[in-house]
């Protein structure tokens, strides 16, 4: 099971839709305090819709908590600092995809610790940064393409007609 991680999120909404994505692609979500917000606040409700008591989410009381407590994760870093591209890298079914806060991103301390584990979505000069929520569903939805979207359902339908 692929897993986002958010390193210290600041707006309910963006978790909320990210969480209401993980749920979309069987991913696990796992949130970093301290959090721009609690958990029951309900902007972070509306946006995840009914979908949010179906996700599998944690809390770490920081980011250390999360190592220790996830040993092994094979862990990649988005970031825009990186030189290497999301599409770059081959990503393990299990594998833990951070992103950081809304306003500055993932600890350049923990950035430098980990150089071959970031990686970029290319965007135009101009542009600092994607929306967070944008940001997990590109990357959240490359690993689940490479791993054959296992798990998923690949067949559309439709709700009042059939093809």
């Amino acid at each position: 099971m692929l897993n986002i991680v958010l390193h210290e999120p600041e707006i309910p909404a963006n978790t909320g839709n990210i969480g209401r994505t993980c749920v979309a692609a069987g991913a696990r979500l796992h949130l970093i305090e301290p959090l721009g917000f609690r958990l029951d606040e309900k902007n972070l409700k509306r946006a995840g819709m009914d979908y949010w008591r179906l996700l599998d989410v944690t809390t770490y009381i920081n980011y250390e908590d999360f190592l220790n407590r996830n040993p092994d994760a094979k862990l990649y870093m988005a970031t825009t600092k990186a030189d290497k591209l999301y599409t770059e890298v081959n990503y393990e079914p299990d594998a833990y995809i951070m992103f950081g806060k809304e306003s500055a991103g993932i600890p350049e301390e923990i950035l430098v610790q980990h150089k071959e584990e970031c990686i970029r979505i290319p965007m135009a000069e101009e542009i600092r940064s994607l929306n967070l929520g944008n940001s997990a569903a590109i990357v959240l939805y490359e690993a689940l393409r490479q791993n054959y979207f296992q798990g998923m359902s690949l067949k559309g339908h439709l709700h009042r007609l059939s093809w």
